[in-house]
């Protein structure tokens, strides 16, 4: 058996110096943790009033998330460009993590559609820098501020293919919807091949378990087309029209 690999330290981000132990005393854990309730506190003002600004006057915005590592040519790059071109073009205002990939792609067909692009920026020791295509952007310190604001100013989330970060985003957005934290948000899923053998798991594994629900499957559409996503966007969100 393969021995698993320990990944290196990284000290530089205000994340890892909050939630790592390892290298640092108690003591001076305590001491350094009322300032980093200053920090936190100006990461969100910050934050919110980039957002506010944004998208003041535009009562409709999705989030956008995806791989960052799909190149251009990519099959769901090409995907979540014409997706938010289209969405673009019925008024949607496009929120991603301001990154490469699909975060890329998103940006840039939200351009071409003539709607607002935004990036929600996050400072990672790799994969991150702020893509060409934003019109307005942040970027984060902590990534649970940048978790708020996607769920604060998106009225609803479009998942395409992804890794680690996105069935994050995923999950993390089914529990605050089953659990009613947040509601009348649609999720949807973009690209049926990759995404039905997780449907297959949940259905067989989680509800045969008994630790969700059948009908939890339902807080979710899969969808394949750029149409059929912006058709059913404009039909879930009508009050905002």
């Amino acid at each position: 058996m393969t021995e698993p690999t320990v990944p290196p330290v990284r000290t530089e981000s205000p994340d890892f110096e909050l939630l790592d132990t390892s290298q640092r005393s108690a003591p001076s854990f305590l001491r350094d943790d009322s300032w980093r309730v200053l920090r936190l506190q100006s990461d969100v003002i910050q934050a919110v009033e980039t957002m506010s600004r944004a998208v003041e006057g535009r009562e409709r915005a999705l989030a956008i998330f995806g791989s960052a590592r799909s190149a251009p040519d990519a099959l769901e790059y090409q995907l979540a460009r014409e997706t938010c071109r289209q969405l673009g073009q019925s008024g949607f205002t496009i929120i991603t993590g301001g990154g490469s990939g699909v975060m890329e792609a998103a940006n840039r067909g939200a351009q071409e559609g003539g709607a607002c692009s935004i990036g929600l920026n996050i400072q990672l020791p790799e994969e991150q820098q702020i893509n060409d295509y934003v019109d307005a952007s942040y970027s984060c310190h902590y990534f649970f501020v940048r978790k708020m604001m996607f769920a604060k100013y998106a009225c609803g989330f479009v998942i395409f293919p992804g890794g680690f970060g996105t069935m994050d985003e995923l999950f993390e957005s089914l529990t605050l919807v089953q659990t009613g934290k947040l509601s009348n948000f649609p999720l949807v899923l973009v690209g049926r091949d990759y995404w039905q053998p997780m449907l297959d798991w949940l259905r067989q594994s989680m509800v045969t378990h008994g630790f969700i629900s059948e009908s939890d499957l339902d807080l979710f559409v899969v969808l394949d087309h750029p149409e059929d996503v912006a058709e059913y966007l404009n039909r879930a969100l009508p009050c905002l029209r």
